[in-house]
């Protein structure tokens, strides 16, 4: 399996997916050729100063893809094998996603190219400084709006805000999403994109014939929106964790898994691996594990034409962005697979994200119970609109989410024109 999703270039994909959705709402050659093509990228090389006094030159990216809607919105992720047709595919997505559940804005993604692992504190706060300097004339309030990723945190966007706002001459919290709460950060964006997708879980459950009460769940990607997920399905909806894993490797345990217990092991010792009275179990087996749900919150790639078949969950939802391939997903829905797609399922976070950028706008906050709120009835609605737009036009979910995604991206193209 890691062969065929080394070889797989994700923003080729991105470009698969919008044709698929072309051909079915009969667009010209023309506004395919926008929605194809990112609208502004920045690449940008630039050195740190190491703790030994070294200088390291790293490679940076922000692509802005589509803005017809709004400003862009997106996280920066960092990871050693960020590529510029990644940022450029999740910038894409972030577009669908951002319409799917109606937010005004566009999509964005940045990355560093990094290790940070393998990077003190120091060295990160230097490289985030460094990067947000270079990425300062494209960003802001009202033109893009970047947040926290893979690898980056609440603390990676308050050092973006600052150096931000050092270059403005005031403070800027709305340049970024994902801060701590005392920099303008709102309650509940840490666990927004894993209970997002819990409550579309949720909404979906009862379409697919799986009753989520009772009901076996495995989570590839005990990070932040898998491990929330988990949580939430267990705690709130009665759900039995089974199995999870993360970079290190997984567990399995068929008589269920206490999220929590999980959490704190990991937290302690780094991985879940070892976790007491469970078994081990890779990261390719658990896609295949028996249960009723299926949560890939890890990386994309994931699920391919290979191991599709061997997938024996009847709801798949995808905290992570882009786990799933086309050829997958034309398997799934042959074998009545529920799959709840990325830009309907982790949309939580970009949505109270969103919640976030208009409080520090307005300069007024909301509780936690109001934020949770709003957030489940945007869910809810989404995943309703989603779910009619499958029905009326007999398509899989994913290509239901970017029907109504495009068509709105594509509504305010038409309506805007082209300037001059």
């Amino acid at each position: 399996m890691a062969k065929e999703s080394e070889a797989v270039n994700p923003f080729e994909t991105a470009k698969r997916q919008i044709d698929i959705v072309a051909d079915i709402l009969g667009l010209d050659s023309g506004i395919r050729a926008i929605l194809k093509a990112p609208k502004r990228e920045l690449t940008v090389n630039f050195p740190v100063r190491m703790d030994d006094n070294s200088y390291r030159v790293f490679t940076g990216y922000r692509v802005q893809y589509n803005m017809a809607r709004g400003p862009t919105k997106g996280g920066i992720r960092y990871h050693p094998q960020v590529t510029l047709d990644e940022v450029r595919a999740l910038a894409a997505w972030m577009t669908w996603k951002c319409a799917v559940v109606n937010l005004p804005y566009g999509g964005g993604k940045g990355g560093v190219i990094c290790d940070p692992k393998h990077m003190s504190q120091g060295e990160l706060e230097r490289l985030t400084r460094r990067y947000a300097s270079e990425i300062a004339p494209i960003i802001g309030p009202e033109i893009d709006i970047p947040a926290p990723d893979v690898y980056t945190d609440s603390q990676t966007m308050a050092w973006i805000m600052d150096t931000y706002s050092m270059q403005k001459g005031y403070s800027v919290p709305g340049v970024v999403t994902g801060k701590p709460i005392s920099l303008g950060g709102s309650e509940g964006r840490g666990e927004a994109t894993g209970r997002g997708c819990a409550y579309v879980i949720r909404e979906a459950a009862s379409h697919a014939g799986v009753r989520v009460k009772g009901g076996s769940v495995a989570v590839q990607g005990f990070g932040n929106a898998g491990s929330v997920a988990a949580k939430i399905l267990h705690d709130e909806q009665g759900a039995k964790i089974v199995a999870v894993s993360d970079s290190r490797g997984g567990i399995i345990n068929p008589q269920g898994l206490n999220p929590h217990a999980v959490d704190e092991f990991k937290h302690k010792t780094g991985s879940v691996v070892g976790f007491p009275g469970s078994k081990p179990i890779s990261n390719t087996e658990i896609l295949e594990a028996k249960v009723d749900i299926l949560i890939p919150a890890a990386l994309e790639n994931q699920l391919t034409k290979k191991n599709a078949e061997k997938v024996q969950a009847r709801v798949i939802a995808e905290a992570a962005n882009g786990p799933t391939l086309p050829e997958a997903d034309k398997v799934f829905y042959e074998s009545k697979i529920t799959v709840l797609p990325d830009i309907l399922a982790n949309a939580g976070g970009v949505t109270v994200s969103y919640f976030e950028w208009a409080q520090d706008i307005q300069g007024f906050f909301w509780p936690l119970e109001e934020v949770n709120q709003r957030l489940e009835r945007t869910m809810v609605k989404s995943y309703a609109e989603v779910h009619k737009v499958a029905e009326e036009r007999s398509v899989h979910n994913r290509t239901a989410a970017y029907v109504l995604a495009i068509q709105r991206v594509v509504d305010a193209l038409k309506m805007r024109g082209i300037y001059p």
